[in-house]
Formats: C-alpha cells, sequence, structure tokens
C-alpha cells in the first residue's frame, strides 16, 4: 500500500464513524463531477473541521473565497444559527450555476449568496454594502491572489474573527523559495505578510489524507 493510499484509508475510516454519509452532501459531489468541475472541494473530514471551527466561533456571518460546486459552502452554512448568513464569491459562472443548485438541494437558498466574478473586482462592494464584518473568512481561491485576499479578509473582519486559508503546503512546494509556480509564490507572499500582521496571531498545520498532501494556515484577527 503506498502512502497515498494508507491516507486516504485513514481518511475513509475517520468519515466513515465521525462523517457518515449525508444525501445532499454526496449529490452535491456526484452533481459537481458530472458536470465535470475540478475535484478540488475539501475532504469529508476536513469540512466538518471546517464546520466545528464555525460552530466553536459562533458564526452569524461566514465569507467564502472560491465556492467551486458548493460542497465546503455547504457545511459552514449549516453551522449557522437562525438568521445567519454567509456570501460565497466564485468567479466562473458554470461552477457557480452547479454550486447553487446543490445549495438550493440543500435547503440552503435562503442563507447562502453566491457572487459571480473575480473576487477583487466583487470584494470592495460588500465593503460599500456594509456587509461586514464576517466572523469566520474561509479562503480557496486562486492561491496566486492570497497575498490580496488576504488583506480584504482583514478589511472585512473584527477582532476575534478566523481566517482559514486552504492550500498551503502544496505538496510541500511552499518550501521552494525559487519557485516559479504562481500558486506557491501566492502562499509563500501570504504567509509572510501574516508573520507580519501585528493584527493577527497565526499558525499553519500540515495534513495527509485523499487530497494529498496539503495543509492550512489560520488566523485569529486579534486587533
Amino acid at each position: 500500500m503506498s502512502a497515498r493510499e494508507r491516507w486516504t484509508a485513514v481518511d475513509r475510516y475517520f468519515a466513515e464513524l465521525l462523517v457518515p454519509s449525508e444525501p445532499a452532501l454526496a449529490a452535491a459531489l456526484e452533481a459537481s463531477a458530472a458536470a465535470g468541475l475540478p475535484q478540488h472541494d475539501v475532504s469529508p473530514i476536513q469540512a466538518k473541521l471546517l464546520q466545528l471551527l464555525a460552530r466553536l466561533q459562533g458564526a452569524r456571518a461566514i465569507l467564502e473565497l472560491g465556492t467551486l460546486g458548493g460542497y465546503s459552502t455547504i457545511w459552514l452554512a449549516r453551522a449557522l444559527p437562525a438568521g445567519g448568513r454567509l456570501i460565497t464569491f466564485e468567479s466562473d459562472p458554470r461552477y457557480a450555476e452547479v454550486a447553487r443548485a446543490n445549495i438550493a438541494r440543500a435547503g440552503l437558498a435562503a442563507v447562502v449568496e453566491v457572487r459571480v466574478g473575480p473576487a477583487l473586482d466583487t470584494l470592495p462592494r460588500l465593503a460599500a454594502e456594509g456587509l461586514g464584518p464576517f466572523d469566520l473568512i474561509f479562503v480557496d481561491a486562486d492561491k496566486q491572489t492570497n497575498p490580496e485576499y488576504l488583506a480584504w479578509a482583514l478589511e472585512l473582519s473584527r477582532p476575534g474573527s478566523l481566517i482559514v486559508a486552504d492550500n498551503v503546503v502544496r505538496n510541500g512546494a511552499v518550501v521552494d523559495a525559487d519557485s516559479r509556480d504562481p500558486h506557491v509564490e501566492g502562499i509563500r507572499r501570504f504567509t509572510e505578510l501574516l508573520a507580519a500582521e501585528p493584527r493577527v496571531s497565526a499558525t499553519a498545520i500540515q495534513t495527509v489524507g485523499s487530497k494529498g498532501y496539503d495543509g492550512f494556515a489560520i488566523a485569529l484577527v486579534t486587533g
């Protein structure tokens, strides 16, 4: 058994015990695959972690950058209390269409707003509309833009908000200072900005599993 196969088997073991399959979530993954969306969704146990973080936060307002097919969106939205809201950005109109259908099937159409277009073009509208601050911000879009996403996350947060960024390890490539991969460059710059930012306390955690070798960065806004 290869390392990847063992990681996947361990994921399956924990998921079967702690994250039992649920029809709307399974249907979201199936619909996304049928529509040809890239299989970049977080794994079930990662999604459950995001949901638990949102619940621990007592989050009433969640912002997500990178909807894809709406799988993580559903998990996060289910952590919201009555009256809570989630706004998610997706740059690809076709992905957004699939996500809206998945979200509606999960009974969350009234809770989740999917906004379409490049996030850097549409994020300023949130501030203009007075929709912040957000209690939890999940960054899972194009990694080369993560430094700019961090600036907006700070703009739209408050002391006590949590910022979570996915795919920050990239199979270990993050340590390659000479990399010219724009995704790696974006993650490295994002991490450097986190380290220099006095308004946050941050850490990162490496993960292995069915999604391979990667990780999350987690930052608490402190000031």
